[in-house]
């Protein structure tokens, strides 16, 4: 059985983790590593740290953990680039580690990002690779340049690098697979200082700038190319290189950098397995305000006028920013219910007020359990939550207790809290939409339904007093990002948990034998909006049903069985032989293992790892459930003449 240790310090997880090695039993522990590392990037050498944890977790086979923990399954990963990259392996390896991801990579050889990138056959194009990093620098385009060199000659070389990189990315797109990830290039001021007049600095200045606006438009052109912009990490991480180094082994990029780096790929690799975090639940007393509550009164907090109060201003600040994107806020507190919710109406300086919070829980219970509570209420799982507390002892107890819960450790700084939130982006997402802007609303109608849950006798007349009406129709061009989103994001009611991209649903759009339709609802309290898909394939033997996905706000409304009693209708009509569709078990979605047999499918296939296979010969349909309106439709929109 794998045991969790409550992290003790940074020293005393790094010394665990080489305990776990010595003994080889990392694999077996993996799971609990997350926490150790957690506790070794708070320290102030946590890049050199995480590098060295990450060194010892590189040479574990993620076959065995991925053996040990289903669950674990490793990213798979080619390196390719200009410059050497040995120093990228320790900290990749620990930041996926974070997020419980064990790292598969694949190098490829010194200089070799372009023959990389042209070879088709190649690793960065093999159908299970997840991420191809091509890992670019400056002196890509100054070692081509003639001796002497003049500004021209850059504004040459750049405008040849741009057009090849444009023209290999788009190749990628089309050949391969996975997701191509580029940088921006860092302009180092020995490539300034050989310059001796400010003007011809000045040009280039102006002229890389424009070279990596061009590498990051690449992204916003192809959905499947992610452009890392390496400025942000420079200011954070200091010198891009060791010059020494630099000289003598071609590291273009420094070890720290590259540690910035690695923790920006967990943060995109997390977004694609699904594991963007939801909720943002906070203390308050030294983490939004300055002061305590119960001892010094409303009077006595302090979020602006102040020194210190100006920071915890500044923070709340940030988290509305947060909140404005879908990111959900909760409180919980150790304080009395009544002062909390009159001081976040009613305090003059207070940037937060009581509607940026879906839910507020101010009690003197054990905040692990109340976690728990908010996480049931709100109809989401733990894993979904970071929390922020400036207690060690309350920052212990949840991260001992609710593991899952990623904790935010604050100090007595609060200039630091800012930085403390954002560092490891847990609420990244590829692509925002209009939903997840109106999300903290949507959640906040959840309350209503909950009073009338409350005061119906029954759940037959709960779901017939709400009165749930469901649309059912196919996807358009419009509903792509939110669709892609649902399979990145959705866990719970997910069939087959396949993540696709927003090519990967405009593709499936575009073709004739594929359906692509979207679910969206609306009751008495307001409209939810689209909330779910089914993907769905037409073959001469059946409709093959590919996934069938389901926003976790909607659960339990008798929504999946009326859009797929529609479907199962909509086959018949149009002479399918039958309807088919499988289920691949996780760790999350155990709920739906009966969905279709509940629907009338006869499973005729079992695996070994608990995957079944479903047919339904259409000769007695299920009934839409009789407290839904239905409005469904498998045509698309005619398409306006030009």
């Amino acid at each position: 059985m794998t045991t969790r240790p409550t992290p003790t310090g940074r020293a005393a997880a790094l010394d665990r983790i080489r305990t776990l090695h010595t003994q080889e039993r990392l694999a077996q522990e993996f799971p609990a590593v997350a926490a150790l590392l957690a506790e070794v990037a708070q320290g102030p050498a946590a890049a050199a740290d995480l590098a060295r944890a990450g060194r010892l977790l590189a040479r574990v086979d993620p076959a065995r953990i991925h053996a040990a923990h289903p669950g674990a399954r490793p990213l798979n990963v080619t390196v390719s680039g200009h410059g050497t990259l040995d120093a990228l392996t320790g900290p990749l390896t620990a930041e996926l580690a974070r997020h419980g991801i064990p790292l598969r990579a694949t190098h490829g050889e010194h200089d070799g990002w372009r023959r990389d990138l042209q070879d088709t056959a190649g690793p960065l194009y093999a159908d299970d690779t997840d991420l191809s990093l091509v890992v670019l620098d400056a002196q890509l385009v100054f070692d081509e340049l003639p001796q002497p060199w003049r500004v021209s000659d850059v504004a040459d070389a750049v405008a040849a690098k741009t057009g090849l990189l444009e023209r290999l990315a788009e190749g990628y797109v089309r050949d391969g697979s996975g997701t191509l990830v580029l940088n921006t290039l860092p302009l180092l001021p020995g490539h300034l200082r050989q310059l001796v007049d400010h003007r011809s600095r000045t040009e280039l200045s102006l002229l890389w700038r424009e070279f990596n606006t061009a590498l990051l438009r690449i992204a916003l052109t192809h959905p499947r190319v992610h452009v890392i912009d390496l400025e942000p990490l420079i200011a954070e991480s200091g010198p891009v290189r060791d010059s020494r180094l630099a000289v003598y082994t071609k590291e273009h990029l420094g070890g720290e950098l590259l540690g910035r780096y690695a923790r920006e790929i967990a943060h995109l690799a997390r977004a694609l397995r699904g594991r963007t975090k939801k909720v943002l639940v906070l203390d308050l007393d030294h983490t939004l305000w300055d002061g305590i509550l119960g001892d010094d009164g409303p009077d006595g907090i302090a979020v602006a006028g102040t020194y210190r109060g100006e920071a915890f201003g500044a923070f709340q600040k940030v988290v509305r920013q947060l909140g404005s994107q879908g990111v959900l806020l909760g409180v919980c507190s150790k304080n009395d219910q009544e002062p909390v919710e009159q001081v976040l109406a009613g305090h003059p300086d207070m940037v937060l007020r009581p509607d940026d919070f879906v839910r507020i829980t101010a009690n003197w219970q054990p905040k692990d359990g109340n976690l728990r509570d908010m996480a049931a209420r709100l109809n989401l799982g733990t894993d979904s939550f970071v929390f922020v507390d400036d207690s060690p002892f309350e920052c212990g107890l949840v991260a001992a207790s609710v593991p899952e819960i990623a904790v935010v450790r604050l100090d007595e700084e609060p200039a630091l809290h800012i930085d403390r939130l954002l560092a490891d982006g847990w609420f990244d997402v590829r692509e925002l939409t209009e939903a997840d802007r109106g999300r903290a609303g949507q959640y906040r109608a959840d309350a209503g339904r909950l009073e009338l849950l409350d005061s119906t006798a029954s759940m037959e007349e709960y779901l017939h007093a709400l009165d749930v009406r469901v649309t059912l129709a196919p996807a358009t061009g419009q509903d792509v990002p939110r669709i892609c989103q649902l399979t990145l994001r959705t866990n719970q009611f997910n069939l087959t948990t396949r993540r696709l991209g927003t090519d990967e649903v405009q593709a499936l759009l575009d073709s004739p034998h594929h359906l692509v339709l979207a679910v969206r609802t609306a009751d008495r309290f307001g409209d939810n909006g689209l909330v779910g898909a089914v993907f769905a394939e037409r073959g001469p033997d059946a409709l093959r049903i590919d996934n069938v996905l389901l926003s976790c706000r909607v659960f339990a409304r008798g929504i999946e069985q009326a859009a797929l009693a529609a479907l199962l209708a909509h086959a018949r009509d149009t002479a399918a032989p039958a309807v088919t569709a499988s289920y691949r078990p996780t760790a999350k979605n155990g709920k739906v293992r009966d969905l279709y047999p509940s629907l009338g499918f006869e499973t005729v296939r079992t695996g070994d790892d608990g995957a079944l296979d479903f047919r339904h010969d259409l000769t007695r349909l299920p009934q839409r459930p009789g407290h839904i309106t239905l409005d469904a439709t498998f045509t698309p929109p005619a398409t306006p003449a030009a």
